[in-house]
């Protein structure tokens, strides 16, 4: 069972980005999937997470209104849809399965994690 990332790049401030995160060697819909972030010198950040049976999803407060998560479950990959970046959001982001989504947060405690994408995002 594997997550792998791609789309990550180089972009400048208020550009867009999309990450696609394939799943392969199991159903999508039988796992919830998150979108972490990890930036130079900083620990780890959940970003977004989506219940993918029903598609609702958990964002972090910094990336509400700009981030939006999807997923296709007959394609097995979920979207993370990147508007009015900021040099803020530069990091390597990572796709996790099997995340625990709550009202206000979404942890990775036993998730598995790809390989990571990096976003850089300049002024």
């Amino acid at each position: 069972m594997q997550v792998e990332e791609s789309g990550g790049g180089s972009v400048q401030a208020g550009g867009s980005l999309r990450l696609s995160c394939a799943a392969s060697g199991f159903n999508l819909d039988d796992y919830y999937i998150g979108w972490f972030r990890q930036a130079p010198g900083k620990e780890r950040e959940a970003v977004s997470c989506i219940r993918t049976n029903d598609g609702s999803a958990y964002y972090a407060d910094s990336v509400k209104g700009r981030f939006t998560v999807s997923s296709d479950n007959a394609k097995s990959e979920v979207y993370l849809q990147m508007n009015s970046l900021k040099p803020e959001d530069t990091a390597v982001y990572y796709c996790v399965r099997d995340v625990a989504i709550e009202d206000s947060d979404c942890s990775a405690d036993y998730g598995s994690w790809g390989q990571g994408t990096q976003v850089t995002v300049s002024s």
